[in-house]
């Protein structure tokens, strides 16, 4: 008889810390910190993690996280790169532009953690327009998040012709305008930049705030949360599926990772594991490698999206010292299962809208 095995284990980690601002050695230039996040995303890929996330915020120094990853998808090969991107005081036309052009450059490894703002510091730094409040700012999220699908399928995948000899480069019959109508902005299309590899890159949300969790019901392809039990963790996506399923999506469409910090200092772990907010892991590798098998051979979470106090330190112990005793156990993958992000996520290529309507016709 087949042996019955857990679902894949999927595993993710920031670049940047529990602060942006930890990410590089203080007094490093932009490139030096470039550089420094270049080593820690090879380092993930090592230990062959399924995405790396890299924070980031109106008010941060020196090139976007967008900006940054895009640098350092050539010299990277498989893992997927997911920078934040705050959908408020942005046009959503040049965001889905840059998020597509960071899926053409990593081959199809894109993804973005869709975030907003809600600050009047920023809202002034940007002088677009005053700050919206949250439950508004997330709504807004949502249609940014439409927008860009329907703008990444505004060009049907055979678009391109490229034909020197007739000189024609697109099939204009193959363009679509996508006549987008949100509350606060319209798109027309179709985009400046042809389809993704992907189709569309990974959309991740952190929904740890009940106030979240209806938008990443609806759009997410991977929601992070924060959890101090199994239990909890296992609510949190049975609450994540269900409102996804109201939405008209498959249920296992959704990836639901349990985002934690991890102090790998040596430090002794506490009793139970995470803190009681489930926000906090302290010990070391091993401690962390049981805390991760328990909680995913018990069906509670699909991985771990874990955010290194030391950066540094914790990520280089996490991969050399938790990832290969997972390995080791049979529990994560000694390969990764295909070139995409989607392919490490076990999630299929999104069908364009506008190419089926048309076959349809």
């Amino acid at each position: 008889m087949p042996v019955d095995r857990p679902p894949s284990l999927h595993l993710a980690a920031e670049i940047g810390g529990p602060e942006p601002a930890a990410a590089a050695p203080a007094g490093t230039g932009s490139r030096s910190a470039v550089e420094h996040r270049l080593a820690m995303v090879r380092l993930a890929e090592e230990g062959l993690l399924d995405f790396v996330t890299l924070a980031d915020s109106f008010a941060g120094s020196g090139p976007d996280a967008l900006a940054v990853l895009a640098r350092i998808a050539p010299p990277t090969r498989r893992i997927g790169l997911v920078p934040a991107v705050t959908t408020t005081h942005t046009e959503p036309f040049h965001v889905q532009a840059a998020v597509a052009t960071l899926d053409w450059v990593s081959r199809g490894r894109a993804g973005w953690k869709v975030d907003v703002s809600t600050a009047e510091a920023e809202a002034r730094l940007l002088g677009r327009r005053p700050a919206l409040p949250r439950e508004d700012a997330w709504r807004e999220a949502g249609e940014v998040v439409e927008a860009a699908r329907r703008l990444w399928d505004s060009w049907e995948d055979d678009a391109e012709i490229r034909d020197t000899s007739t000189g024609r480069f697109i099939d204009r019959d193959k363009l679509h305008h996508v006549d987008f109508e949100g509350a606060t902005f319209s798109v027309r299309g179709p985009s400046i930049v042809p389809r993704p590899p992907q189709g569309h890159p990974v959309t991740v949300v952190d929904a740890t705030e009940e106030a979240v969790r209806e938008a990443a019901a609806r759009h997410a392809d991977v929601v992070l949360v924060r959890a101090a039990t199994p239990a909890q963790a296992a609510a949190f996506r049975d609450d994540l599926r269900r409102r996804s399923a109201a939405h008209g999506r498959h249920p296992q469409e959704l990836r639901v990772l349990v985002s934690l910090t991890v102090d790998l200092s040596g430090a002794e772990p506490r009793p139970g594991g995470p803190a009681p907010t489930g926000t906090h892991f302290s010990g070391g590798p091993v401690e962390l490698a049981d805390l991760i098998a328990a909680w995913h051979r018990g069906g509670a979470v699909d991985g771990f999206h874990l955010v290194p106090l030391d950066p540094r330190r914790d990520l280089e112990r996490v991969v050399n010292g938790t990832v290969a005793l997972l390995q080791h156990r049979g529990l994560f993958r000694t390969f990764y299962p295909g070139g995409t992000l989607r392919d490490h996520l076990g999630l299929a290529r999104p069908a364009n809208r506008y190419a089926s309507v048309q076959g349809a016709s």
